[in-house]
């Protein structure tokens, strides 16, 4: 029987390409932010990817995706559920307006 290795959620921000999102802020401040916040839940990984914008007058698309990988499902609620989450996200007004959107995946 196959043992879950890894959990990894997505939290992925959509939007049109004049939308503010600061990505400087985002990676020198949010992702470390994440990490040290939820580390000791068992967050062992986070990396964002920026896809590059094909069509610039589109009215909506995916602006980022960030890439959580934590140790197993165990690790998602107890981080998702710490009180460190509440200043986690706190701080996503201070470089958007957009609403992110979360995806739970786990690796078999």
């Amino acid at each position: 029987m196959s043992r879950i290795a890894s959990s990894t959620v997505y939290v992925i921000y959509k939007g049109a390409p004049n939308d503010r999102f600061d990505r400087s802020y985002y990676i020198e401040h949010h992702l470390p932010l994440v990490m040290q916040a939820w580390r000791r839940y068992g967050l062992e990984h986070v990396a964002a990817f920026f896809p590059a914008l094909t069509d610039v007058n589109a009215r909506v698309g995916t602006l980022v995706i960030c890439e959580c990988r934590f140790r197993d499902e165990a690790a998602v609620e107890a981080a998702f559920g710490s009180p460190q989450a509440a200043e986690v996200m706190a701080d996503v007004p201070t470089f958007t307006d957009i609403s992110p959107t979360r995806l739970c995946v786990a690796r078999l």
